[in-house]
């Protein structure tokens, strides 16, 4: 059975495997805060149809309380140790089945297993937020591994504490002209990409949000991420198949093993 991957900007993936659909960090308005969607038009109603919904961490770009709210009655949703606490709105999501995730965690839902592991990455609610949760990356196993990494910077033991995956869906990029601590740019996702050795991977988390008045700051921080990583990838893993998609497009990979 062939896995599909659609990218809907952003952060925000659907990966069907097993009968199984699995969105990733939901976000779907045209603005939020000082941002807005530059690039790639909302999602449609059928993005938010999932069986179960991944978050990887706190920042209001990826813990998006009012798209979650759009998910149907009795969507999973599976969010780092601690969120609800941190992030009171979550609470009044009772139409979802929430659960908490550490590093280490797994869950099954239908034929696909999800295990939580480690990001490098700011657990926050920013900008004031003072309760920590654990950035998280995640492992989609069913026909094959899909390791969504949320946000994260690169780190030593990534491979072993991430294991042998599939496909790789890597940040590249950001919302700003500048990169922090606890970020993949184009070129250290490629090395990313070396380390962890999949057969195929998607590039996200560039292109699609930008601050409102900083059009020509830097733009090719926006624009250019998705083409670096492709050719950076081939330099790095050229063993790697890259798939660069378009907001809304899809890959179908077939199964693994």
């Amino acid at each position: 059975m062939p896995v599909e991957i659609t990218w809907w900007g952003h952060a925000t993936c659907t990966v069907e495997d097993s009968d199984v659909r699995v969105l990733t960090d939901p976000l779907f308005v045209r603005r939020l805060a000082h941002l807005r969607r530059r690039r790639g038009a909302l999602p449609p109603p059928g993005a938010w149809n999932a069986d179960v919904a991944l978050v990887s961490h706190l920042h209001a770009d990826h813990l998006h309380v009012p798209s979650l709210a759009r998910l149907a009655p009795g969507t999973r949703l599976l969010v780092p140790r601690g969120a609800p606490r941190a992030v009171p709105g979550l609470r009044r999501l009772r139409h979802l089945r929430l659960s908490e995730m550490e590093p280490g965690d797994e869950t099954s839902v239908g034929g696909v297993r999800i295990r939580a592991v480690p990001a490098r990455h700011d657990g926050r609610r920013l900008p004031v937020g003072r309760r920590s949760s654990p950035a998280l990356g995640y492992v989609v196993e069913g026909a094959a591994r899909t390791y969504f990494a949320g946000d994260t910077g690169l780190f030593e033991d990534m491979a072993e504490e991430v294991g042998p995956v599939d496909v790789a869906l890597l940040p590249v990029g950001g919302w700003g002209p500048h990169l922090g601590e606890g970020h993949l740019d184009a070129g250290r996702a490629a090395e990313a990409l070396a380390r962890l050795g999949p057969r195929s991977a998607v590039p996200v988390h560039y292109g699609t949000y930008w601050p409102i008045g900083m059009d020509a700051v830097r733009p090719h921080e926006f624009h250019a991420p998705g083409e670096e990583f492709v050719r950076l990838a081939a330099e790095r893993a050229p063993g790697v198949a890259v798939h660069r998609l378009g907001h809304g497009e899809s890959v179908r990979l077939e199964e693994a093993r």
